[in-house]
């Protein structure tokens, strides 16, 4: 099947930009060495459903070199990058994406990669899985299994799980040590204000920054937040997150309260209605509000379109609200996830640790789904650490490890 990209002449372009993350994700490096020359995916079609920029690509050209049939399509229409798409189709990858795409054309791409009928599936979200639970449900008994990459995705999994109704198994990559300690605190928390900061130009230090959400990716966001100068506010559902975030140096209290005292608002919860018309209607002037988890349902777009008189794009990915009572509140790249949709997303070393994890977790699903129940799990600890000892040797560092004296003491009952 043929790709549908924006424009093939950008390949050169989107070739520089996947060569540039190779250089610097050492650790997917290695594994592509070893795959290229044992091939184990060879005859398996794969569909990767996740935000297409330069490092998803270099992922798509690892799993092919293990000799997979890979098509690719984006989980997000505005983190999609038009040249990454035709770089990465020129390689001999199926993509269906192109950046800004409609809801109607985000689904076809969606249905168009399915319609290869994958063996093995790597989604971002969700909504991959979803078809297959729905109008793709004839193709769900072909599947192997498949492997999850955001917070968001592996609760709707889990959701589907106990209520009995997944259809193969599923691995909540997401939940790796060497995912969510590096690429939910780390790589969110770089990132989103790598987004915040290039889209609006502004000063972060001496503002305060509201968070909602202190979850691994919240702490990242509060931690980067804090190391800029900021005043930051947290607000939780979740008591011992709070307390966390208390004991963390932060201000705790509800959203209600924090929203006349903030200047950024920042949402990564993976819940619906985090700001809504309650709280648009006391924010101060000039608030701007961004988005860093998965969907575009954390801030309310049609209260904060209610409560308007009048919306403009001010700066790219900055729109403008002008409030009945004068007020002008700002919101970042549509609500979308502000890191993708209004930059490039996490650093390439970050994402190097969850891509590696996501190879280790399909070469598990490959050798082991025959004896897999139509669940969700984990990936095992000794993968989590086969990528964690890559990356220190990466990174020139030695460990120390136990005698066996000391594995004896530590395992006696």
């Amino acid at each position: 099947m043929e790709s549908i990209i924006r424009d093939k002449n950008l390949a050169p372009q989107g070739m520089d930009k996947i060569n540039w993350v190779k250089q610097h994700m050492s650790v997917l490096n290695v594994l592509n060495e070893e795959l290229v020359k044992t091939k184990p995916l060879t005859g398996k079609k794969m569909v990767v459903t996740m935000h297409l920029e330069a490092k998803t690509a270099y992922l798509a050209l690892v799993l092919k070199n293990a000799g997979a049939r890979v098509t690719v399509t984006g989980s997000n229409p505005l983190s999609t990058q038009d040249d990454v798409a035709a770089g990465l189709a020129s390689q001999g990858v199926t993509v269906f994406a192109w950046y800004g795409a409609t809801d109607e054309e985000y689904e076809k791409f969606l249905h168009n990669a399915l319609d290869t009928k994958p063996d093995i599936i790597i989604d971002d979200g969700g909504d991959l899985v979803s078809l297959l639970h729905g109008e793709r449900s004839d193709l769900a008994a072909n599947i192997l299994g498949g492997s999850e990459e955001t917070t968001t995705g592996v609760h709707r999994l889990k959701a589907l799980a106990a209520s009995g109704k997944l259809k193969f198994p599923m691995m909540a990559v997401n939940d790796a040590y060497s995912k969510y300690l590096f690429d939910n605190r780390y790589g969110t928390g770089q990132s989103t204000w790598d987004g915040i900061m290039r889209t609006t130009n502004l000063a972060v230090s001496s503002k305060t920054v509201v968070v909602a959400g202190y979850g691994w990716c919240g702490k990242g966001v509060s931690m980067r937040a804090k190391g800029l100068g900021a005043n930051v506010i947290v607000t939780e559902v979740d008591p011992i997150r709070a307390a966390e975030a208390a004991f963390d140096g932060f201000r705790v209290m509800t959203m209600l309260d924090a929203a006349p005292l903030g200047d950024f608002f920042v949402t990564v919860t993976g819940c619906k209605d985090v700001i809504t018309s309650k709280h648009l209607a006391v924010m101060k002037p000039n608030a701007v509000m961004a988005n860093a988890g998965h969907f575009d349902v954390e801030i309310n777009k049609n209260h904060l379109a209610e409560l308007s008189v009048a919306k403009r794009t001010v700066r790219k990915n900055i729109e403008e609200y002008a409030m009945k009572d004068g007020r002008k509140l700002y919101l970042l790249a549509e609500g979308r996830l502000v890191n993708l949709a209004a930059g490039d997303g996490h650093p390439v070393e970050i994402m190097d640790l969850s891509f590696a994890t996501q190879v280790t977790a399909v070469l598990h699903i490959l050798e082991n789904h025959e004896k897999m129940n139509n669940q969700v799990y984990t990936v095992p600890y000794e993968l989590d650490c086969r990528v964690g000892e890559l990356k220190l040797k990466a990174l020139g560092l030695t460990i120390d490890k136990l005698s066996p004296e000391q594995a004896a003491y530590l395992n006696q009952a």
